[in-house]
């Protein structure tokens, strides 16, 4: 069937079932989307319910635009959003989109630009014709959010085009029934990092994940491998979340010719290109060749297409996906797959927590069918069981006293994205309610601007956390405390030679970045402390100091350095779940995986907790090496 045809019986499907006095003018997919375009935009938001009849008639997400020139004037649009919206609202831009009759509506509390059940934004369509697009301004500037919204705007004309592109080729008729699906692992199995599957049908190849692994350059997914070449064939990438290990090389995919979607959520896309580019400026400050510009840093942007939890979303004629929050970093993400029509359902967990933290809820493992899941197993040894997280965090300021009480200076490695932000509620907390002493909280790398991305999109964080942020005064990020590292090595050597701090710097394993630097400056001398609270990978420096080596070599530095500062771990910080946490993931799940494989964790995580999970609910459990291929059922 020629996309002519098809797309005039999509045409003739839509004018079905829309009321005869509404116009249609042209139909026509954007990646998941139906699109619907008319030149009576006011009568269509005037019908309250026409979207969710569209929607429920022809099963799929149906968005309504405008044909240009039916608007009112931007001017004469300005002034009725301006006059609609209450002032309350905050609205700080208005950017009109002439080619697809989208307004961009930044505003301080979007919720109040929507109204009750979208009232408001329908009232903004009736009166003037446009589409209105809600966008929050972040609390605190990101140049991030900034950049990546701008670099979209820019690209709008040539993403509708990619956009229009996917979607023929995800609801077009599938060209062979569904009676397999296999997946290839190509990293990450008895091993943590380099995460990276391959899951098959007889029509689609979808990729998921792509990253690299601490501590061991060069050591990347297996993607040369038959079943995943020619890249150019792949019809779509999955991303789970931003960590460097699941997304580092998916810029490399565009290197090699790869131009199709990545699906992932909306904080994850902004998270991913901060981290991709930091990723190649540690690589070229280090003296290593980038394994890809930031040119395709852009493209992995440009061609992301955003899902929300729980949105069922189809991504190929055969596979539905729906993402779920995985609990771990902001955006992380449980991906869940239905194969075909029922014939199988698919599970990557993705690295979860399962327990409520501070910052996120915790995990969903409730899936409507879920026979075989890949299962993350970062501690899934029999004695992997983290500290209670109230005792970590008595123990976390009983340190940061007894080094205050020495004149010394704490520093933290961390995690940009998620330790951080959890750590910095923390103490921000202990500082309000005086449990320690106040004192400036340095934030190096790039935590600062990580938080700043959690606070662009707080409905991925905790509810109370979220009203707190969506209230400026109340705001936990933008306490007097937080300072940021903005001066280079100088102001570092000043922190290091001034008064009590605590310091949270990237890297969080120690494999790069400024904390190397911290080290020099902090760690000769006995009155500092060094505190480990997040996983430190094998081969990393960071795991070789928390074991107990003293004399160190520095990236990039020719002599030795010996450190005679305090050390100390603290468990009960990590994004992951702990043996506990990982039994009762999978205890709770309804229904039960028929089979789960245990992935994400070193050869004993991964063979004790395939083991456990056999014994205790009878569920067929594997512990897959790389370059090993499952078909199912």
């Amino acid at each position: 069937m020629s996309d002519d045809t098809i797309h005039s019986d999509l045409h003739e499907r839509v004018r079905n079932e829309v009321p005869s006095h509404l116009d249609v003018t042209d139909v026509q997919y954007e990646g998941p989307d139906l699109v619907i375009y008319t030149e009576t935009p006011r009568e269509f938001a005037r019908d309250d319910d026409i979207l969710g009849t569209l929607a429920h008639a022809l099963r799929k997400r149906v968005t309504i635009r405008p044909v240009p020139g039916t608007q009112s004037s931007p001017a004469k649009a300005k002034e009725v959003i301006h006059d609609v919206v209450p002032e309350n609202a905050n609205i700080q831009n208005l950017e009109f989109q002439s080619s697809t009759g989208e307004v961009f509506i930044n505003a301080e509390k979007p919720g109040l630009v929507i109204g009750q059940r979208g009232s408001t934004v329908r009232e903004i369509t009736k009166e003037v014709g446009w589409n209105p697009e809600v966008v929050r301004t972040p609390p605190m500037e990101s140049s991030t959010v900034n950049n990546v919204r701008n670099y979209l705007t820019q690209e709008r004309a040539e993403r509708r085009d990619f956009l229009a592109n996917v979607g023929e080729k995800i609801h077009g008729s599938p060209d062979k029934d569904v009676d397999w699906v296999r997946v290839t692992t190509l990293g990450c199995c008895r091993e943590v990092g380099r995460a990276s599957f391959v899951l098959h049908t007889p029509n689609t190849k979808i990729l998921i994940d792509c990253g690299d692994k601490p501590g061991a350059e060069g050591e990347v997914p297996y993607l040369h491998v038959p079943e995943a070449m020619p890249l150019t064939e792949l019809d779509a990438v999955v991303l789970t979340h931003a960590h460097l290990d699941h997304s580092a090389l998916l810029p490399l995919l565009f290197k090699y010719g790869y131009d199709g979607p990545i699906y992932t959520t909306e904080p994850t896309r902004d998270l991913m290109g901060l981290l991709q580019l930091d990723y190649l400026d540690v690589a070229s400050k280090e003296g290593r060749t980038p394994p890809y510009a930031s040119e395709q840093v852009r493209q992995a942007i440009k061609h992301t297409i955003p899902v929300d939890y729980g949105a069922v979303t189809d991504i190929a004629p055969d596979i539905k996906l729906t993402m779920h929050n995985a609990g771990h970093i902001l955006g992380s993400a449980t991906a869940h797959f239905h194969v075909g029509n029922g014939f199988h359902n698919i599970v990557f967990s993705g690295d979860v927590h399962y327990e409520p933290t501070r910052l996120f809820n915790g995990a969903i493992n409730d899936f409507p069918r879920a026979e075989t899941m890949f299962m993350e197993s970062t501690y899934g040894r029999r004695n992997d069981f983290q500290a209670d997280t109230d005792e970590s965090e008595a123990r976390v300021r009983e340190i940061i006293r007894e080094t205050y009480d020495q004149n010394g200076i704490v520093v933290i490695p961390a995690f940009a994205v998620g330790r951080s932000q959890e750590l910095m509620l923390v103490l921000e907390e202990a500082m309000r309610e005086d449990e320690i002493p106040t004192m400036p909280i340095y934030l190096d790398g790039m935590i600062r601007e990580a938080t700043a991305i959690h606070t662009a999109y707080p409905e991925y964080l905790r509810d109370g956390l979220r009203q707190r942020i969506l209230h400026e005064d109340e705001n936990p990020f933008m306490a007097d405390q937080f300072q940021q590292v903005d001066g280079g090595q100088p102001m570092r050597e000043e922190i290091a030679g001034d008064e009590p701090s605590i310091i949270l710097s990237t890297s969080g394993m120690v494999t790069g970045g400024p904390i190397m630097s911290w080290l020099e400056l902090l760690g000769p001398e006995s009155n500092n402390t060094l505190l480990f609270v997040g996983y430190q990978a094998d081969g990393t420096l960071g795991r070789r100091i928390k074991s107990g080596r003293t004399e160190v070599t520095l990236e990039g530095r020719a002599n030795h350095l010996t450190l005679h500062c305090r050390i100390e771990s603290v468990s009960g910080f990590s994004g992951h779940a702990d043996r506990n946490g990982l039994e009762q993931y999978v205890k709770e799940m309804n229904p039960q995986p028929e089979t789960i494989l245990c992935v994400h964790g070193d050869d004993q995580a991964t063979d004790q907790l395939s083991s456990a999970l056999y014994q205790k609910h009878n569920i067929r459990t594997h512990q897959p090496k790389n370059l090993e291929t499952f078909r199912f059922p």
